[in-house]
């Protein structure tokens, strides 16, 4: 199974006296580091990957970049957990590839998980995107990191 997790690109600040961290936007820079990696992705992702997404604005306009469906999942919101993505992701069960758009601390967590099997607090960058693959050899689960994209390497 090939697990993407792709942080939502830059975003604009809460500003004194808002609350709702939901609603905050890209910044206009958010918006343009969102298509490199958006462009990037499009070459190399199957036209059957599954594409989950938080509920947060930040993250819808992130995806929106790919110009592909998505699905908005609510566990993947800003407080979501490690299991919870792992979940919705259908990890490692899920046939086709899935790419989740989202959140730290929640997806450097997955990603530190995943491929050391403990509890770490990894930063994932603003607008980067990881590419994880978990195949089965000689009876045993390996999962492997394939690719790190950040806007600013595109």
């Amino acid at each position: 199974m090939d697990l993407i997790l792709w942080r939502h690109a830059e975003a604009h600040d809460l500003r004194e006296g808002e609350t709702d961290d939901l609603a905050r936007t890209l910044t206009p820079k958010g918006e343009r580091n969102a298509a490199r990696v958006a462009q990037w992705l499009n070459h190399v992702l199957p036209a059957g990957t599954r594409v989950l997404v938080s509920p947060a604005v930040r993250t819808q306009q992130t995806a929106a970049a790919l110009e592909r469906k998505f699905k908005t999942v609510a566990a993947l919101a800003p407080d979501g957990s490690v299991e919870a993505l792992l979940d919705v992701a259908r990890w490692p069960e899920a046939r086709e590839p899935v790419l989740i758009v989202g959140h730290q601390p929640t997806l450097g967590l997955a990603a530190a998980y995943l491929l050391s099997g403990t509890a770490q607090s990894w930063s994932i960058r603003k607008g980067a995107a990881w590419w994880l693959r978990c195949r089965e050899k000689e009876g045993r689960q390996q999962v492997s990191l394939l690719a790190v994209r950040s806007p600013s390497l595109l």
